[in-house]
Parts: structure tokens; sequence; C-alpha cells
């Protein structure tokens, strides 16, 4: 549903479904039993002042009713956010795209404690883009090739590419070259696929029994020595991944999986306490290339991140 009102300073206003029915005669009351233990003066000056609006872009007041409108929007109060000593790298932009490289540590769309610092809000705020969009997703903590939509007319087009897996993704991690203890000797290259899930509510995700719903070609590229472990000098390796699902996690956990978790990685295969980041060292995971038909000119297109894994040392 069409937002009434315009993105704000690079973020989208808040929609809210009021119920059908309750114990509520206006909208206020409604947000008043919602919110109205933080900061009931806000929300009145806000109904005042006509912040608050239904379908159409019509201003609520203190007095609309709440079964008026089903859908109300508003803008969010944001906290102030200290900005990340990371920045973004522009790859290619035109009419219909824009390619970034995106860094470790910024999420790519705003949530939680995240809103200015997203890679969305920056590159709309930076380039005067409101409608950008992005076409997928990159988890915070994975840097690399991200696509985002600039035109809402051809927007369409770049999303039925995705919903029919024509994309075709590369990504590189280094890991450990050899598998941990316990874990079997692996051949390659190899190709994972398991069920995977996960939940709202729960941060991980996990492999369950079922039938394979995520599947990741893994490829050895080059091995290297690593740091220190254990008094000796620990063997590291470059991987190649190709994903052919985009589950949450998915290379992560299918890396776990065979006893090569990712360098830096602060959820598999052990999820450590939460800590402040540190930026001198960021999961080894890089999103190296994103190849399609281009639906408009029809032309085969890749774009490559410039980006290079820290741990990645020449052999």
């Amino acid at each position: 549903m069409q937002s009434p009102l315009p993105v704000r300073d690079g973020v989208n206003a808040t929609r809210l479904r009021l119920p059908d029915e309750g114990p509520w005669d206006t909208a206020m009351d409604y947000m008043m039993h919602r919110w109205g233990h933080i900061d009931p003066q806000g929300i009145e000056d806000r109904f005042d002042a006509g912040e608050i609006v239904g379908e159409g872009g019509a201003p609520l007041d203190r007095g609309t009713p709440l079964e008026e409108h089903t859908f109300i929007w508003y803008y969010r109060t944001l906290p102030p956010e200290t900005r990340m000593p990371v920045e973004i790298n522009i790859l290619h932009q035109d009419e219909h795209l824009l390619v970034v490289d995106k860094p470790h540590f910024l999420p790519t769309t705003p949530g939680g404690t995240y809103i200015q610092e997203s890679a969305l809000v920056r590159l709309r705020n930076q380039l005067d883009l409101p409608d950008l969009i992005p076409m997928h997703r990159l988890d915070r903590m994975t840097a690399g090739v991200l696509l985002l939509s600039t035109n809402p007319e051809t927007r369409g087009k770049y999303q039925v590419l995705f919903e029919k897996r024509q994309v075709q993704k590369e990504y590189e991690c280094v890991s450990a070259a050899a598998p941990a203890a316990g874990f079997p000797a692996v051949g390659f290259p190899a190709v994972v696929r398991n069920r995977m899930t996960k939940s709202r509510s729960y941060l991980l995700a996990e492999v369950i029994d079922g039938e394979p719903n995520a599947e990741t070609r893994i490829e050895l590229l080059r091995t290297f020595d690593g740091g220190t472990h254990d008094g000796g000098v620990a063997r590291r390796a470059l991987y190649r991944l190709e994903p052919h699902t985009g589950k949450t996690h998915q290379l992560r956990v299918h890396m776990a999986s065979l006893g090569l978790g990712i360098v830096n990685d602060a959820f598999y295969p052990e999820l450590l306490d939460k800590a402040p980041d540190d930026y001198s060292k960021p999961l080894q995971l890089l999103a190296r290339g994103i190849r399609f038909v281009d639906p408009i000119s029809k032309q085969a297109v890749e774009y490559r991140s410039r980006l290079e894994l820290s741990e990645a040392r020449p052999d």
C-alpha cells in the first residue's frame, strides 16, 4: 500500500493498522494505549499539528473515530545515531539501477537501532533518491555488491529476476583450510543441501529435518598461512560460494556445517556474547559479484566488488 506521506530524511513514514473494534473511541485513544506511556504529549502534539494521516493523506485530529481509517501513517521520532566509520562506494548508476559496494557493519535497510546508519537511508540522502529500494539484502556483517532500483516504473522487471532465481550471485569467504576436529574431510568443489529455518524470536538460523530448501556450491580457491593458533601457524583458505537459494545466514551456516566456520563470525558455529562492533575484525564474507540478463537492455551484465577481504592474504 502506497504511503500518502513522502520519504523524509531518507526514511519512510511508519504505517499502523487500527483495530476494527475495541475499547477505544478514537484513533488517538488507540495510539495512547500503545505508546502513551512513552510520550503522551508528543502524540497529542502530532494530532494537533495534522502530522498523523489516514488514507488519501487526510490529517487526523484528536476526535477522529477509530473506525474512520484502517491504516494511518506518521513519522517516528528517531534517536540520534553515531555515524559508523565505513563508507559506501558506487560501482554503477543509471536511470534504472544503482549498484554499490556495501561495507561490513552497515545494514542494508533501516531497522532496530540502525535507521540513518543503513545503506538505504544513507544513499537516499546522499544521492537525493527518495524512491530508492534495494532489490535484495546483504547481512549487516557482510560486505559487497548490492543492487538497488532507482526507478519505480521499471522496478518490477528486476524484482521478477530475483523471484525467478535468474540472478547469479558469487561470494568469497576466508575460513580454515581444513575442517575443525570431529568433522570429515571435504572434497572440493562441494555442494551443501539441507533444510533451514529461522524464526523472528530466535537469533540464529537452524538446520532441521525435511526437504532441502537451501543449496550452496563451495569451491576452494587457494590456501595460505593465517594467524597463529595453539602455538602454531594456522592454514587458512579463500573459498568461492555460489548460493542457489537465499535463506537467512545460509552461507555462514553451510560453511559452519562443514567445520569451516567463517573467520570472525560471532554467530556460527558458536554464538558469542554480544559485544560492540570491532571494525578491525569484520566478518570475512564478501558478495563478490552479481550477474543477470538486464530486462531493459536485454544484455548480460555483471557487477563485481572492488573490496578485498582483510584476511585473504596471498599464498
